[in-house]
C-alpha cells in the first residue's frame, strides 16, 4: 500500500515537472547580493559614522578611567611595600571596586552600541528592500531572490543595478 501512494506521488511529479519548467521559462528572475550590497552601501558608511559619532564621548571616557586605573594599580604596586597593611587593604578594596564599576560601564556601552548598531542594521535593511522592489518592478522581475542565495549567474545578478540606487539615494 506505500509503494502505490510512492509510486502516485512520484507519477503526479513527473506529469506536473513539464508544465512547471514551461512556466518557469517565462519568468524573469534576479538575484541580489545581501552580502555585497550592506558592504558596498553608502548608507553603512553614513550609519558607521553616526554611531562613531555618537558613542565616541563615552568610548573615550571609558578608556581614561581605564588608564587611570591601571596607574593607580602600578603606583599600587610599587607603594605596596612601605604603605601599612591597613592602607594597602583599602587601596586594594578601593582599586577593586573601581575595577567593577568599570566593568559594569563597559558592559553598559558594549550593550548600547550593539542596540544601536541593530537598529541602524534594520533602517539600512529596510531601504534596501525598498531599493529591491523600486528595480523589481522598474525593470519588470517575477522574483527576485536576496538572501539566502548560495550561486547565481551573472545574468540574472541585479545587485550593481540595486547599489548604483543606493549610491544616489
Amino acid at each position: 500500500m506505500k509503494k502505490i501512494k510512492i509510486f502516485g506521488v512520484v507519477l503526479a511529479i513527473a506529469l506536473l515537472l513539464p508544465s512547471l519548467v514551461v512556466n518557469a521559462a517565462e519568468l524573469k528572475i534576479g538575484v541580489v547580493n545581501a552580502a555585497m550590497v550592506l558592504d558596498k552601501s553608502p548608507q553603512k558608511e553614513r550609519a558607521l559614522a553616526r554611531l562613531e559619532k555618537e558613542f565616541s564621548a563615552r568610548s573615550k571616557s571609558l578608556e581614561r578611567k581605564v588608564k587611570d586605573l591601571r596607574a593607580r594599580q602600578a603606583k599600587l604596586a610599587q607603594d605596596a611595600a612601605i604603605l601599612s597593611a591597613d592602607e594597602r587593604k583599602t587601596k586594594e578594596r578601593k582599586i577593586l571596586s573601581e575595577q567593577r564599576e568599570l566593568k559594569r560601564l563597559g558592559d553598559e556601552y558594549s550593550e548600547d552600541l550593539s542596540i544601536r548598531r541593530n537598529e541602524e542594521l534594520r533602517k539600512l535593511e529596510k531601504d534596501i528592500a525598498k531599493t529591491i522592489i523600486e528595480v523589481a518592478k522598474k525593470e519588470s522581475y517575477d522574483l527576485v531572490l536576496y538572501q539566502g542565495v548560495i550561486h547565481a549567474s551573472k545574468s540574472i545578478n541585479i545587485t550593481d543595478k540595486v547599489l548604483e540606487i543606493l549610491k544616489s539615494k
